[in-house]
């Protein structure tokens, strides 16, 4: 039986393998390294944090982005945006370098095991044991699809993360419908590929991230708006830099800011490719949908309906404790959840199930906006290995256990 079982291999697995690993934890990581970034984001896209920001955590910090980036003849320099197939490039080289061997394949279930721990159910039927869980699933079991678009079939909507190459809309008509990044940038990539474009967002304005301020500056500018993971001034600071006080917060408090904190825009640099290049509709929220001859008949309140062949929708994702599917429901249903449907986490990223740890996008509501990005997995990796040891000293009489910083090293701990 393992101590730490990692399910997920994108920044978050991968950091809190790394830390683990640098720990003496025995664990098995499984999942495809990278697989979002490499499968589900379109060519040309580029990673909206800056490059500093943007790092997977070890816990040396050997293994940075920058690093990276020099080994391919590239400087990372703030503000200027890395290729997303840059960025999914450093995160193979950081599992090659900083984690224990990745096992690619899918666990399809996870189970809390009757005297204790887990098992968990690869794709091919193997099941692995373990004292505890990290659950790193990323984005993609969260899609969300407005409801009025949801009974349409996959041929004529899809979400913004379905696509690693927009090639099969050339010449076609198509609508996005969202105000952010993932909406302005994959409108922006269908335009330059001659594709008939239009972007349909609910906001009476569409809202642009500045250009950043330089980062050598006065003192007396630094003072006044401080640099931090998810952009300049001190809110942006202690949500990015402080997640632990952050979950100090009255918890209905810390659920509306992780829900409209850091709202729908996009960044400085897309702002070119979008005006006057693409047809922006604002204050338009579709109200139906339904499949006719060449496509689909969009109905908006107070509005003409709008004719495309395709819908994507780049309305984001939304975490909540249901769609952790690949939890059997007899654990899923023991997990409490907080105001806005996700698993309620602990100051460890310990759910309220003894020994199943949560990471990334589904612990927001407890730690902050900052679990949206690259830049949190840091705070996350070094908090909940933490956690795994804290949960493996305490959690049997008598458990045999790595020592923390000795690799390979064990210790008896009695209860």
């Amino acid at each position: 039986m393992y101590d730490l079982l990692v399910v997920g291999a994108g920044p978050y697995g991968l950091s809190i393998a790394s830390h683990a690993a640098s720990a003496g934890l025995s664990l098995r990581v499984f999942g495809r390294p990278m697989a979002s970034w490499r499968d589900h984001m379109p060519g040309g896209m580029f990673l909206k944090s800056e490059p500093w920001a943007s790092n997977l955590s070890d816990p040396a910090a050997r293994w940075r982005l920058d690093t990276y980036c020099a080994t391919r003849g590239v400087a990372a320099r703030h503000g200027e945006p890395i290729p997303v197939e840059m960025f999914a490039e450093y995160g193979l080289w950081f599992a090659r370098n900083a984690v224990p061997e990745v096992d690619e394949r899918t666990v399809t279930r996870i189970a809390a095991r009757p005297g204790g721990g887990f098992e968990a159910v690869t794709e091919d039927g193997e099941t692995v044991y373990a004292r505890t869980v990290a659950l790193a699933v990323g984005v993609m079991p969260f899609v969300e699809i407005p409801a009025a678009l949801r009974g349409l079939p996959s041929g004529l909507v899809t979400h913004s993360s379905h696509h690693s190459d927009l090639d099969r809309f050339r010449g076609r008509d198509v609508t996005v419908i969202g105000g952010g990044q993932a909406a302005l940038e994959t409108a922006a990539l269908l335009a330059e590929q001659g594709t008939r474009v239009r972007v349909l967002a609910r906001a009476d304005r569409l809202v642009w991230n500045d250009v950043p301020p330089p980062w050598e500056r006065p003192w007396w500018q630094s003072v006044r708006s401080p640099h931090s993971g998810l952009g300049p001034g001190w809110r942006n600071w202690f949500y990015a830099e402080r997640p632990g006080l952050y979950r100090r917060l009255p918890e209905p408090k810390r659920a509306r800011i992780a829900a409209t904190a850091l709202g729908p825009a996009g960044a400085w640099w897309v702002r070119d490719r979008v005006d006057g290049a693409v047809e922006v509709l604002l204050d338009h929220e579709v109200t139906a949908a339904r499949p006719m001859e060449g496509g689909v008949r969009l109905e908006s309140e107070g509005t003409p309906p709008i004719h495309t062949s395709h819908v994507i929708a780049a309305t984001g994702f939304r975490a909540t404790r249901d769609r952790l599917g690949l939890l059997a429901p007899e654990l899923r249903d023991t997990l409490t959840a907080v105001a806005d449907g996700s698993p309620e986490v602990g100051r460890d990223f310990e759910s309220s199930h003894p020994g199943l740890f949560l990471a990334g996008l589904v612990t927001a509501a407890g730690f902050g906006p900052s679990m949206r990005f690259v830049h949190g997995a840091t705070f996350t990796a070094g908090t909940l290995v933490r956690g795994v040891h804290r949960h493996l000293r305490t959690s049997a009489p008598q458990l045999t256990i790595p020592t923390p910083g000795r690799r390979g090293a064990a210790q008896t701990v009695r209860g």
